[in-house]
């Protein structure tokens, strides 16, 4: 079947209507829409995050503490990288789903999938216990969260999408943006005060386990909320015309416009926006804990503060996308963070120390030469929070119009399965390695020969990785993304 495409693809505007007009969806029924998908995402991004945020300590629990820390870290490292790989896949799979069953139904599925591997995940036993078989558990439990959260994104995104009226769509989903941050934020929280009311060692021993199984009150409640929703009102009536697709694959990956588009939104938009979200965050949060050896608290204030302060700026970006146009203000930002990131990460180096403060040699009221002395200083965690939040704004300017941008640029027919598989496989695959790799990196070079790589350059000589991707995805996106402000969705 040749594949009808959405002329927003080549950043015109359409004024065919379509049989439904999603204007016409009241305001009400909008936020309600929003809330619930929004809900359920957060949930979702918590169960990804707390793997990654937890991997110093489950590593030697669930993978055995006997090779050495930094191998030990690498391997759990990668077995988080392994939940990004699948997640292409799962976008296939659910995207394919979305587009024939509906959004509402696909979504539910990811949801109680994602948060039964999270809640498994806090009952497997440890490696002293069942030996090899621990870590084949959390690495298949992981490939589950991968593929659950594969097709959650592209239907809350074309969900929200598919209700909000056409000149404030950038607005209406940015939302949904804000639900990856507020997974991370989430997650911090919970270690945080879970490691403080229970004690150090009480949590490395099985406190760990805590926010893995609250995971599973927290999908219940939201699987709850979400059932309420109806189907999307341009899903629902290309349903009842017959004009869904029946090979969403076929008609997204072998129809040559469509799968045109899927390669721009991948090596253009999404595969920059990986490694920028992916290295302000959660590698700045890694970079903190494992390499700068900072305080977990200081570490958490810093980045938790700093992404609350830029949240609010998701929403912004977004409907000032609405106004001046997606493309802007996504490939501002991706320049913004190619060039900035390294200067920042030194700025936060400094800042974590070891910072000293020395008081000079004085003479005393009886003329006793007083020696100069040498004090050790906290690291200054105002500064450090001030350049993360910095790094944050630059996720906020590629993360917050993304959505709308994907959504607008392929037709209702195939709109989950070919936004999903270039946002995930630009987040999955190119970002969710972010943390692997420049740790790789930074412990490669640290075994180098004096003398190879300055002894401060080295621990941050895998950024290199991240801004050379965005540096690319910012001259393909210059030269071959379209904007796509002011069009109509239609039932196509």
């Amino acid at each position: 079947m040749e594949q009808s495409l959405n002329p927003a693809a080549y950043g015109a505007a359409v004024d065919a209507p379509a049989a439904h007009d999603n204007n016409h969806v009241d305001s009400k029924t909008i936020w309600q829409v929003i809330t619930a998908s929004s809900v359920g995402t957060v949930i979702e991004w918590y169960d990804f995050y707390i793997f990654g945020s937890l991997a110093a300590i489950i590593g030697p629990v669930l993978f055995g503490s006997k090779g050495k820390p930094e191998e030990t870290l690498l391997g759990i490292l990668a077995v988080f990288g392994v939940g990004f790989v699948v997640r292409p896949f799962g976008a296939v799979v659910f995207g394919r789903i979305g587009d024939m069953v509906g959004r509402k139904y696909t979504f539910l599925v990811t949801l109680l999938i994602m948060g039964g591997a999270t809640f498994v995940t806090g009952l497997i036993p440890s490696y002293d216990r069942i030996g090899v078989a621990a870590p084949l558990i959390v690495v298949v439990l992981r490939l589950l969260q991968g593929l659950a959260l594969g097709g959650e994104y592209g239907g809350a995104a074309t969900y929200v999408a598919e209700h909000a009226p056409d000149e404030k769509r950038g607005y209406y989903t940015s939302f949904i943006q804000i639900t990856a941050t507020g997974g991370l934020i989430l997650s911090i929280l919970v270690i945080v005060i879970t490691r403080k009311v229970m004690g150090e060692a009480a949590f490395k021993d099985w406190g760990w386990r805590l926010p893995f199984l609250l995971s599973g009150f927290l999908v219940i409640a939201s699987y709850y909320i979400r059932k309420r929703l109806h189907e999307s009102p341009l899903f629902a009536n290309a349903k009842a015309k017959g004009t869904t697709s029946k090979s969403p694959l076929r008609d997204s990956f072998v129809n040559p416009i469509n799968r045109r588009l899927v390669l721009i939104a991948l090596f253009g938009v999404t595969m920059g926006q990986g490694v920028i979200f992916y290295t302000s965050q959660f590698f700045a949060y890694s970079f903190m804990n494992t390499t700068l050896k900072m305080d977990l608290v200081d570490s958490s204030t810093a980045l938790v503060v700093a992404m609350v302060l830029a949240t609010p700026l998701f929403v912004y970006f977004g409907s000032l996308s609405d106004r001046i146009g997606r493309k802007r203000i996504i490939m501002t930002g991706m320049i913004c963070g190619a060039l900035f990131t390294v200067p920042l990460f030194y700025g936060i180096k400094a800042y974590a120390g070891p910072l000293t403060e020395v008081t000079p040699a004085t003479i005393d009221a009886a003329g006793k030469a007083v020696p100069a002395v040498m004090k050790a200083l906290a690291p200054n965690v105002p500064m450090i929070t001030l350049l993360t939040f910095l790094l944050v704004v630059f996720v906020t300017m590629v993360y917050g119009p993304i959505a709308a941008y994907l959504v607008e640029l392929f037709p209702t027919s195939v709109r989950y399965t070919s936004l999903s598989v270039p946002y995930h496989i630009g987040n999955g695959v190119f970002g969710g390695f972010v943390p692997l790799v420049a740790t790789w990196i930074g412990v490669w070079a640290a075994t180098q020969p004096a003398g190879t790589f300055a002894k401060d350059h080295s621990s941050l000589l895998g950024l290199v990785y991240p801004v050379v991707t965005a540096l690319i995805c910012f001259f393909i996106g210059m030269a071959l993304m379209k904007d796509t402000r002011n069009v109509k969705l239609m039932d196509s």
